[in-house]
């Protein structure tokens, strides 16, 4: 399993060989009306920049529009960000398990910047068949927020600059936690893993159960 550290001299290199990591299972988000208030969301950015026309809409309309949207969208990475460290935490335990103890360099940033930075192109692909384009910043986004939260957290908690630039600060946030420890960098030739809807996979688990 071929690995580099960052910031830091690479170590002994590891075995070669293929290591199969859990799978990435992503489930979906139950807030029916948030993909309208997303998208209402950045219409009203837009008018505020005088790029579309505001309409009968005032400022205070448009902001109010803006931070709705802004908030589904802070919910919604948040979850995928939790759906993604629940996933680090079994690919940890399964090297601890499985991997001969070789994990005393591997890190939740080494699973962390697989899936992100060198992501295998069978999970691109499927990505790219659920019309997720920008999944890097979706999924390091979603990271960042779980940093900080252990819930999602109300809108009433959150003040209005906050909610406003969220994404901002789930940027830092990664930044802050990718650098926290020294990790070794994982070669996406030796180690694999699947991603899946919580639906695809609880389907094809049924169906190895039926045979």
């Amino acid at each position: 399993m071929t690995a580099h550290i960052t910031n830091q001299p690479a170590p002994a290199p590891l075995s070669p060989k293929t290591c199969k990591l859990p799978p990435l299972i992503l489930h979906p988000f139950s807030d029916p009306a948030g993909p309208n208030r997303i998208a209402a969301s950045s219409r009203a950015n837009l008018m505020m920049q005088g790029l579309l026309p505001s309409g009968e809409s005032t400022q205070d309309d448009l902001d109010r529009t803006l931070l709705e949207g802004r908030y589904s969208e802070m919910r919604m990475l948040f979850y995928v960000g939790k759906d993604i460290l629940r996933w680090i935490e079994q690919c940890m335990d399964h090297i601890r398990r499985n991997e001969g103890g070789t994990s005393s360099e591997i890190q939740p940033q080494s699973f962390a910047a697989l899936l992100i930075q060198a992501t295998p192109e069978h999970v691109r692909e499927k990505l790219g068949k659920w019309g997720v384009a920008d999944f890097k910043t979706i999924f390091s986004r979603g990271i960042g927020l779980n940093t900080l939260f252990s819930i999602a957290p109300d809108r009433a908690t959150l003040s209005d600059h906050f909610v406003r630039n969220y994404y901002r600060f789930a940027d830092q946030l990664f930044a802050s936690f990718q650098t926290h420890n020294a990790y070794s960098q994982l070669d996406c030739a030796h180690w694999e893993f699947d991603i899946y809807s919580s639906g695809e996979y609880s389907r094809m688990l049924e169906r190895e159960w039926a045979q």
